[in-house]
């Protein structure tokens, strides 16, 4: 069997959380910033740390099989590879922004100058709504593309908006995209990220879940399993006393403690929370 070929953000927050989210799932992964390519024989994979924007471009040719970025950035690359997964890190905003009360709606842009890192994105949009501006391409960050005069109003990726109001600018109109972190394919190596694709889910479960096992009164049973459903259907295993039984059901780990509070008004005891360290659903 060939060896599966990956590609890896070499920098930035995706290269931050991928990494992690790859050493979290068993893989072995760089410890040098400087390293571009790690072979893990072991798991017969092979890592290549590339720039995030060209990964999309990498894959979708054939060179790699699957890879790791942004949407935004596949998108924008309008290459032919396929999204597999979204691997819940990295989420972030794409809109428009201009000067604080200039605008307040898209069909402002119609003859503007838009400035942004993402010319394919924005030229896509613009056309779905009939509008027309002049795109410029920037490589990087574009707040001050309006006060020096290059541009009408950016596009550009939104997280808290600091950034934004720094430069005098705020974001209007509706949201362009919203992005995250994806694992994406090669339309030819469909069938060949299934182990992958496997552990990384369960890193993602890992991190959003956690296990609740508690005792339960045998006759409220139907009303614990509603507040504790689980994944599937909570495990219910009996008891000495024929009066109670226990319960283990998967809990989104930011409902832990109300989660809690409704076992214990229930009536439920020996409530204990676990950490997952690894999963496959």
């Amino acid at each position: 069997m060939s060896m599966l070929r990956v590609a890896v953000p070499n920098k930035g927050i995706l290269a931050e959380f991928a990494t992690e989210m790859l050493a979290e799932a068993g893989y072995a992964v760089r410890k040098d910033s400087k390293t571009l390519r790690v072979v893990d024989s072991a798991n017969n994979i092979e890592f290549f740390y590339l720039r995030p924007r060209d990964i999309a471009t990498y894959v979708g040719t054939g060179a790699l099989d699957l890879g790791i970025t942004g949407l935004d950035l596949l998108m924008d690359s309008r290459s032919t590879a396929v999204r597999v997964a979204d691997l819940d890190f990295g989420q972030s905003t794409f809109t428009f922004a201009g000067v604080i009360g200039e605008f307040s709606s898209i069909e402002q842009i119609e003859g503007k100058r838009v400035a942004t890192a993402y010319g394919n994105i924005v030229e896509d949009y613009l056309k779905s709504k009939g509008i027309q501006a002049t795109v410029i391409r920037l490589d990087g960050a574009v707040e001050t593309a309006v006060s020096l005069g290059v541009a009408d109003l950016i596009a550009d990726v939104v997280s808290t908006g600091n950034t934004l109001r720094q430069a005098g600018l705020e974001p209007f109109g509706e949201v362009i995209l919203d992005s995250s972190a994806y694992l994406i394919a090669n339309a030819g190596s469909a069938d060949k990220h299934t182990a992958l694709l496997r552990r990384l889910n369960g890193v993602v479960v890992a991190r959003e879940y956690v296990i609740f096992d508690y005792d339960c009164p045998a006759n409220l049973i139907e009303k614990a399993s509603q507040v504790t459903p689980g994944i599937e259907s909570p495990t219910v295993s009996p008891t000495k006393d024929p009066n109670w039984v226990a319960v283990r059901a998967l809990v989104l780990r930011s409902e832990t403690n109300s989660k809690m509070d409704e076992l214990y008004d229930l009536g439920a005891r020996a409530i204990l929370v676990s950490a997952i360290h690894a999963a496959r659903i």
